[in-house]
């Protein structure tokens, strides 16, 4: 399993137009071969941060799935951004 996390900071004042211009990309992702979840969401304590978490089967799906990246209406819009692959091993449930 291959979990992607991180964020990304654009103006408080442009969170919400990304989040909405986000729409298609998580439908797409969501249906993609081994998409287990794909969110971004706004955060609750920054007004221009935008978390991210992605769970895909395998590295091949990540890479399957990806493009050319954001587009340039949408990357214009970050300020920066903090998102890291992690290599899963192991996986333990929490909820039973």
């Amino acid at each position: 399993m291959v979990i992607v996390a991180g964020h990304l900071l654009v103006g408080p004042e442009q969170r919400d137009a990304y989040l909405a211009g986000c729409v298609t990309v998580v439908e797409q992702a969501r249906a993609a071969r081994g998409c287990l979840d794909f969110a971004l969401s706004a955060d609750l304590l920054d007004p221009g941060r935008i978390n991210i978490l992605e769970r895909w089967e395998s590295q091949a799906d990540v890479e399957a799935f990806r493009g050319s990246g954001t587009g340039d209406d949408q990357a214009a819009r970050i300020l920066s951004a903090s998102v890291a692959e992690y290599d899963v091993a192991d996986v333990r449930s929490l909820t039973g």
